[in-house]
């Protein structure tokens, strides 16, 4: 629908163009091709970064669903020793459901917080026990969760990172006029931590 009304408005002006200043001279011409090709060029670049923004977040989707996918079994795992730390384990569970409900940005973000912050209480009460720690099943959950967390922090860049191109872009004159005729093209949200200490919330090493 954005197109067909990008290139409907084109379409119009160059007819007022016609309708105005017959007989249109050579000159005249090449300059609203100019316009034209540039208006295109602007519409074209908008719809680029928005697209490269949207992969950007399906990205951290992916990585942030991977990492709700290993916490069942690492709550298991966890409970075969540990069976006491119900608190924990409800703490855990509570926030993965917050997570999993998450529909905005915003949403995703305090729960993705959240859930940090839940994990690291986790890891920290498998410090006291030292079989826990051993446990190849366990070690294993650690590892993929660590990885899991760096590919995280990866997208996460690289979606900010997509989002300051895009918003720079559409922001500068006279592109902001353009993109204000569109409703696709809407300022975009950073996906931010709250602390710097919760990067490493499922890095803990024994």
């Amino acid at each position: 629908m954005g197109h067909l009304f990008f290139f409907v408005l084109v379409a119009l002006a160059v007819v007022f163009m016609y309708l105005a200043l017959l007989p249109v001279s050579l000159g005249g011409l090449i300059i609203a091709g100019i316009v034209i090709a540039w208006l295109i060029f602007i519409y074209n670049n908008l719809i680029q970064l928005n697209q490269q923004v949207d992969e950007g977040w399906s990205d951290i989707n992916v990585q942030l669903k991977r990492r709700t996918d290993l916490i069942p079994n690492l709550i298991e795992t966890v409970k075969g020793y540990a069976v006491h730390e119900k608190d924990v384990f409800e703490k855990v569970t509570k926030a993965r459901t917050e997570f999993l409900n998450a529909n905005t940005l915003k949403e995703t973000e305090a729960a993705d917080n959240m859930l940090s912050g839940a994990l690291k209480s986790l890891f920290a009460v498998a410090e006291a026990y030292p079989d826990l720690k051993a446990n190849q099943n366990f070690l294993e959950l650690q590892k993929e969760l660590s990885d899991t967390e760096d590919k995280i922090q990866a997208s996460r860049r690289f979606y900010n990172a997509t989002v300051r191109e895009y918003s720079t872009f559409l922001q500068s004159f006279p592109v902001n006029i353009i993109g204000s005729l569109f409703s696709k093209f809407k300022n975009k949200e950073y996906f931010e931590l709250e602390s710097e200490a919760e990067k490493n919330v499922t890095k803990v090493k024994f």
